[in-house]
């Protein structure tokens, strides 16, 4: 499964820094935000990424979005949203004409009842590559409308690249300007406050970034969403640092990567409840190491011993 991961042609996970410069942080450690109006919320939602083959990958991003149903008159009330199945959840793409996958025909009574706002971000190009082990950065925040959250769009503009090997590629979209359309649950948001409400955007760069032919790459961009309340971490160091290890989470439902920064430290968040398996396949003549019977808990880190390879 590693050594796919390796292949240079390979998706990668994607989302996070700009290029324009957002600082990233490992938390939100911003101080508590002002009193919100009767009748608002404040929303804000986080950046992070997985490793990547790649030195960079550039995306241009626009435009975050929210749908809020005003009518909703419980907004803890999502037992409509059972229906939804992971690919729903984790998002998917539409074009120019707002024709894509994922496209739902909602009844027009509903449509009367919901309404897309604008948050506030730093429009730029981003580069996704710096957000890994743990860190992660602001990408939209904003004062909306009451009611229950029920998605996330995303308009990612067309100065998309990568650089691999200090080449630079152009990376494209299928039709150009692209729509990230993610179903949310209102209340899976994590709680700081009443009425302020925060989640991480997750961009799966392994999905995401599509090689065709050699030196072209397609965009197709997919993302998780996961909150500190229902998910854990697994995190840990690999030495010696010159194996270049490549770190896999996994059990039977999901897998997960990550790359040892500098030192060898790694951390991989955004994992559901569960025992896992951790592989690293080791470069440079290291060998692989499997560990076996990891627990993960909701809204706790799941601290790995220091793994040292040998030849």
């Amino acid at each position: 499964m590693k050594k796919v991961f390796r292949k240079w042609g390979m998706p990668v996970m994607l989302m996070g820094a700009l290029a324009l410069i957002l600082y990233a942080c490992t938390k939100n450690n911003s101080a508590e935000p002002a009193e919100v109006p009767e009748g608002k919320q404040r929303v804000s939602i986080m950046l992070t990424d997985g490793p990547g083959v790649f030195d960079q990958v550039l995306i241009d991003i626009q435009k975050v979005e929210v749908l809020i149903d005003t009518c909703a008159r419980n907004v803890d009330d999502d037992d409509d949203d059972d229906r939804w199945n992971d690919r729903d959840r984790c998002g998917w793409w539409e074009d120019r004409r707002g024709r894509g996958r994922g496209d739902d025909d909602d009844d027009d009574d509903d449509k009367d009842c919901q309404v897309w706002d604008s948050l506030a971000i730093r429009p730029g190009v981003y580069d996704v590559l710096q957000l890994r082990n743990g860190v992660d950065t602001s990408l939209a925040a904003g004062v909306i409308a009451k009611g229950k959250i029920k998605g996330i769009r995303i308009t990612v503009g067309p100065n998309n690249s990568l650089v691999k090997d200090s080449v630079s590629y152009p990376l494209k979209s299928v039709n150009g300007q692209v729509k990230i359309m993610i179903k949310v649950r209102h209340s899976e948001w994590d709680e700081i406050s009443p009425d302020n409400l925060q989640l991480w955007l997750d961009f799966d760069v392994q999905r995401s970034i599509i090689q065709v032919s050699r030196g072209k790459f397609i965009l197709i961009p997919f993302i998780h969403v996961w909150t500190l309340k229902t998910t854990g971490s697994v995190s840990g160091k690999v030495l010696p640092a010159d194996a270049q290890s490549v770190i896999t989470v996994y059990n039977t439902a999901d897998s997960m990567y990550a790359l040892p920064g500098r030192h060898g430290e790694f951390k991989i968040r955004g994992l559901k409840t569960g025992t896992y398996s951790m592989f690293v396949n080791a470069g440079n003549g290291y060998r692989d190491t499997t560990i076996t019977d990891i627990k993960v808990e909701r809204n706790r880190d799941t601290k790995i011993p220091t793994i040292t390879l040998t030849k």
